[in-house]
Formats: structure tokens, C-alpha cells, sequence
């Protein structure tokens, strides 16, 4: 039967106990819709992203593998690279020269970067900033000055006695010491003042002889004979002065005369004014003639002795004003002079003893105490000097350098000479001119630059030494001096080795090599391979250097420090023969390495790159490749050496180097 369908009025009907429960299953069934819903959200949803961002870094480098896009340092490595063809590569490390092509550096395999000059009117002397990375850079300069300078030499002394002014009171005669009227250290004493009895029956009879012999004077006044008054005024004499002689004054002798009465109790007095620096004897005891009992000491002047270096010593003279400050008290300043310079030095502590003397008439200073000694000496006496703040010179070992701006944003490296300095300034003997303007902060990364650049720096100063005589060296006429009339016309007016740029003659009698018809001369026969390999590229090198202010000005030095040791076993190759003379030559040259420099030179025996006896050329160069020492005959096989290590490495054998 169909049942009628709800009406809106009507009222549900409540489910009896045996009815299907439809309502709870359509509420479980929703809460597991929810439940899905929610995980979907906390795993689904993160894990879209992740995959999406790893798909994406993983297409941007197919991207760049592919070469469709390059990052910001290969498009500027390649515009810098296209758009300048002369760019050179050096090692972070600086481990070797400038090279012309990018690459890993063969000592430490670090990757080539570019050398930058800082600017596209730099030269090899100098750097160019421009403003903005100047005030990044925090670079600040300074004037060269001329101004008298002294040199404040400073030393810390200690406060002693005036020993011209200490006293000894010693007993005169034989006695016991009754009394002690100065019975402290310490205490002062004016000049007269009584410092002791002194019970003496010696001085008792000698008194007594001088009283009787005052009375025979005065009852011989009226005696005719004139030699007994001559001897009683003799004996009287002699009496007074023997009292003089046990410590008695004139002034007690005269109150003895007076008194007419012998005493045998005496008082000793003060010979000075001063302060009792030590006591020796007590009251009541015996004392000996000669027995000391009180030491004085002036202490209205005091000596300050200091210790000086020889160097200083030399500076200061007799008289000259030292300002001190005691330790216990800060803030007063006491002025002395230079009494005395020990003319010796002391052996042990290899300094100069110096004597100052100080007024003390206030009694403030105490001996023993320490003071800070400052004495001001002029330099050079007197005369003005060119000066330049401490922080401007940058120093490595014996070299100093300074970068001064030539012109606005241009630093060059100068080598100076530096004097004495004095505070914050430093004097320049040499390589400065009055005016000049030097860097003072900043001139660290300045430096760093010119490094970057494969300039003079402080790593190598002495490339930035100018050279003073442009005369070649004596070596050079007598090597050329060996070839033929034409060749030496030949090679002095060619005057440098295309490959190494060195100076013709300077390794010994140059080598001739024709290039397309063309002579050219080298220094060494280790250039011979590079030259012929690339010989337009070291062709344009002799263009340039014929050039005014070419490349012949900015010869590049490839001295490398000599890094490790190594151990060198017999070799296999054959020794090239030597006549007589160059076994002596080789000798000689070997001579001027170290001891074992000298050893390992002899065992590997040849160059590797040129073939020759090590020494043949000169003092044999020490190059580390790849963790090995190799020897070579010149400086032309090292570009060589380090360009190709493996294959010229190989020529000394297996066993040769370890």
C-alpha cells in the first residue's frame, strides 16, 4: 500500500526500539569526510610545495648547465673577459706570476681570478679608488711635514743617596758611650749639634797636658831666655793640637781653657746637617778609636740612577733637564740634570748607567722609591726633518713602505727610508718629498689592491724600489762582449729577453734564435721552448719595451719564497760533460746556495726544463710543484716548469724527487 506522503504540519514520528538508527552512520560518514579533509591539508599540501621548489632549483640548473641562463659572476667574468684581452690571472694566494689564461694555480690548485687594477688608468706603481669605494673604505691621508722633532726617551729609575754627602761618626779615641743623643734612624740633625758622650780617660790626660801647658806659657812670659818661652809655646801648641786630633772642636778646647778644669767626658758633634741614616752603636757601649757610630746623609739633594741603552745614552748629555714623577706621587713632576753617563756598558744587563740629580730641599722624596725618568733629546741636533704619522707606514721586516696620492683617487706605493720616531710620528729619511699627501687609515686594503693587481706591494717592497743607476751591471758588457760583432750590435739593441723581459747578458752569454727570419736573443736557453710556442705574444713584448715607458718599465719579478724541504735521491739521468772551466763556474754558482740546498742541487744535477747543469746559469732557483722541489738553471723555466709540471716532472724520473 503506498503511504501518504509528510505534510509540512505534521510531527515526526519517534523511531521504536527495532528501527534502523539512519541518522548516526550519515554523522560517522560526515566525520570522516572531515577527517580526510584534514590530513589532505597537514601533508598533502606541504609536500606539493616541496616538491614544487625542488623541481624548480633543479630546473634552474639544467638552465645554467645548458648555458640558456649564466649567474652575475660568469656575465661579469665573461664581459670582462671579451671586453679586455689583456687581463691577467693571479692566484688568491699569490703563489705564482700573473698568468694569461684562466685555470687553477699549479702550487696550491686554487681557481685563477682575474687581477684588477682599480681602475683603467692604473700602472704598476699604483692604484686608483674612486670616491664612493674611498669613503667605504674609511681612506684618509695626511701632509708630509718638516718640523724640528725631539725624541722623548723614557726610563724608570730608582731614588738613592748623595753619596758625596753621607758622613761617617766614628770614635776619636778609646771610651764608653755615656749617652746617645740622636738614639733613632731617621732622626735630623742640624751642623754642631751633639750626637753623643763619650767617657775617655785618654782624653782626660791630654787635657790635662794642654792646661799645664797653657800655665808653664803664661809664667815663661816673664822669663829672660828666649828659647824656654819658644819651647812652652811649642808644647803648648803640640797639646791643643793633639786634643784636635781625639775630635775635640775649637770651641770645647777654648771652653776648656776657660774652665781650667780637666773633663774626661766629651761630646761629639754633627759635621753636617742631614738625617741619621743608620745607628750603629747603642748607649753604654765600649767603642774603639776608628769604631763607627753613626752614618749622616744629606738628603736636600737625591740621585736618580737610571739604566739606559747604549743607543739612548748616545742621544743625552752632562746637564741636560730630566723630568721625573715618583710612584707614591702621582702628579708632581720633579726636574733634575744629567750629572753623569758611565762610560762603560754593563756586560750582564748591556745598558749605561746614568746619574740625575734632584733638588729635594722639601724632603718629599724618598730614597729607594722609583720614578719615571723622560728626557727630551733632539734629533739630529736640533735640525727639521720630514715626519709622517706612525699609522701611514706600513712595515715587513727591513722594508717601509707609504702609498701617497699622486693625484686625487691615485695611490702609489713609495719605499722609504724611516728614521727615529717619536710619539705618533715617524721620521723619513728618504722617499718622501714636504707636502705630500700619504694615507693613514685604509692603506691596509690599499694594499691589498695593489696585490690583487700583481703590483709592488708589502708582500714584495722591493719591487717598488726604484732603481738609481740605469747602467747595466759589469756581467752584461763582458756576456756580450762573447758574441760577434754583428750579434752584440744585434742584442744591444734589443736589450731585454722577450720571454723573462730580463736584461740581456744578465744570465751569461745570450742564445740566438731564428723566428721567421728575424733574430732574436734570450737570456737563458730555458726560454727557448716558450718562445717558440708562442712567439708572436713574446714578439709584441720587444714592440713594446721599444716603446718609451713600455713594457720595459714594469719588469715583473718572479722571485717566490722557497716553501718546504724535500729529500732527493740518485737520479737516473745522465750529467751532461762539462769542460773545466764551467765545472768551476758550477761550483761556484752552487757555492752561493745552503748547505743542503746545496746537496739537493748536486743530486738532481739538471734543469728539467732546459736540459742544463744546474749552476751553469747561476745560483740555481728552488720552485715547489705540487708538493715537490725542483731546481732549475734560471728564472725563464719557471712559467715553463709551472705550466706544465707533469710532463717536465717526468724527465727527472720516478725516484728522482720524493
Amino acid at each position: 500500500m503506498h503511504e501518504p506522503d509528510n505534510k509540512p504540519g505534521d510531527l515526526p514520528q519517534a523511531a521504536g526500539p527495532y528501527d534502523t538508527p539512519a541518522a548516526p552512520e550519515a554523522k560517522a560518514a560526515e566525520a570522516r569526510h572531515h577527517s580526510h579533509r584534514w590530513w589532505i591539508k597537514l601533508v598533502v599540501q606541504p609536500l606539493l610545495f616541496l616538491v614544487a621548489g625542488v623541481g624548480l632549483i633543479a630546473g634552474l640548473g639544467v638552465a645554467q648547465k645548458q648555458g640558456w641562463i649564466s649567474t652575475a659572476t660568469g656575465s661579469a667574468t665573461h664581459v670582462a673577459s671579451s671586453g679586455d684581452e689583456s687581463t691577467r690571472y693571479i692566484c688568491p694566494m699569490m703563489c705564482t706570476p700573473p698568468q694569461a689564461e684562466p685555470g687553477r694555480c699549479p702550487v696550491c690548485a686554487m681557481e685563477l681570478v682575474p687581477a684588477t687594477s682599480g681602475g683603467g688608468q692604473s700602472d704598476s706603481r699604483s692604484v686608483r679608488i674612486d670616491p664612493v669605494s674611498r669613503r667605504v673604505a674609511n681612506i684618509h691621508t695626511a701632509t708630509v711635514k718638516s718640523m724640528p722633532l725631539d725624541r722623548m726617551i723614557r726610563a724608570v729609575g730608582e731614588l738613592n743617596y748623595d753619596e758625596g754627602s753621607l758622613k761617617t761618626i766614628a770614635a776619636y779615641v778609646d771610651g764608653r758611650l755615656e749617652r746617645l743623643y740622636a738614639d733613632y734612624t731617621g732622626v735630623v740633625v742640624e751642623k754642631g749639634d751633639h750626637l753623643a758622650l763619650v767617657y775617655s780617660p785618654r782624653l782626660y790626660s791630654a787635657q790635662v797636658e794642654l792646661l799645664l801647658a797653657r800655665k808653664s806659657v803664661d809664667e815663661s812670659q816673664s822669663a829672660s831666655l828666649r828659647r824656654v818661652v819658644d819651647a812652652n809655646n811649642n808644647l803648648y801648641q803640640s797639646a791643643k793640637q793633639r786634643l784636635i786630633e781625639l775630635g775635640m772642636t775649637g770651641q770645647q778646647i777654648d771652653q776648656l781653657e776657660q774652665a781650667g778644669e780637666a773633663n774626661s767626658r766629651m761630646h761629639l758633634c754633627a759635621p753636617i746637617s742631614g738625617t741619621v741614616i743608620e745607628k750603629i752603636a747603642v748607649e753604654g757601649q765600649y767603642v774603639k778609636e776608628g769604631d763607627a757610630i753613626y752614618h749622616l746623609a744629606d738628603l736636600s739633594t737625591v740621585w736618580l740612577m737610571i739604566d739606559l741603552f747604549p743607543e739612548e745614552a748616545a742621544a743625552i748629555r752632562d746637564g741636560q733637564t730630566v723630568e721625573a714623577e715618583v710612584h707614591s706621587l702621582p702628579g708632581q713632576t720633579f726636574v733634575g740634570r744629567v750629572a753623569f753617563i758611565d762610560p762603560t756598558v754593563n756586560r750582564s744587563k748591556r745598558t749605561v748607567r746614568v746619574r740625575v740629580v734632584i733638588p729635594n730641599q722639601e724632603g718629599l722624596l724618598r730614597v729607594g722609591d722609583y720614578a719615571k725618568a723622560m728626557i727630551r733629546a733632539p734629533l739630529d741636533a736640533g735640525d727639521v726633518a720630514l715626519v709622517v704619522p706612525r699609522s701611514a707606514v706600513l712595515m715587513n721586516g727591513g722594508h717601509s713602505v707609504v702609498y701617497v696620492e699622486t693625484e686625487p683617487g691615485r695611490f702609489e706605493i713609495r719605499h722609504i727610508t724611516r728614521g727615529a720616531s717619536s710619539g705618533d710620528q715617524i721620521v723619513v729619511l728618504d722617499g718622501l718629498h714636504e707636502g705630500e699627501q700619504v694615507a693613514t687609515s685604509g692603506n691596509f686594503l690599499i694594499d691589498s689592491q695593489m696585490q690583487l693587481a700583481g703590483n709592488p706591494s708589502l708582500i714584495d717592497p722591493t719591487r717598488a724600489i726604484p732603481k738609481l743607476d740605469d747602467s747595466p751591471s759589469p756581467e752584461v758588457p763582458a756576456a756580450l762582449a762573447t758574441l760577434s760583432e754583428e750579434d752584440r750590435l744585434l742584442a744591444e739593441r734589443q736589450r731585454i729577453c722577450p720571454v723573462t723581459l730580463f736584461a740581456l747578458g744578465s744570465m751569461g752569454t745570450p742564445p740566438k734564435v731564428d723566428i721567421n727570419g728575424q733574430s732574436v736573443f734570450l737570456c737563458c736557453e730555458g726560454c727557448r721552448e716558450a718562445l717558440l710556442e708562442e712567439p708572436e705574444k713574446h714578439l709584441a713584448k720587444l714592440a713594446e719595451s721599444a716603446v718609451p715607458g713600455g713594457a720595459q718599465a714594469d719588469t715583473p719579478q718572479l722571485d717566490l719564497p722557497p716553501i718546504g724541504e724535500m729529500e732527493l735521491v740518485s737520479p737516473s739521468l745522465v750529467e751532461p760533460q762539462a769542460g773545466e772551466s764551467e765545472s768551476s763556474e758550477i761550483n761556484v754558482a752552487l757555492a752561493k746556495l745552503s748547505p743542503q740546498d746545496r746537496l739537493l742541487a748536486e743530486e738532481q744535477r739538471v734543469c728539467p726544463v732546459a736540459g742544463m747543469p744546474l749552476g751553469s746559469m747561476g745560483a740555481p732557483m728552488k720552485v715547489i710543484v705540487g708538493g715537490r722541489t725542483v731546481f732549475i738553471c734560471c728564472e725563464g723555466c719557471r712559467e715553463s716548469l709551472l705550466a706544465e709540471p707533469t710532463r717536465y716532472l717526468a724527465k727527472l724520473g720516478k725516484e728522482a724527487v720524493r
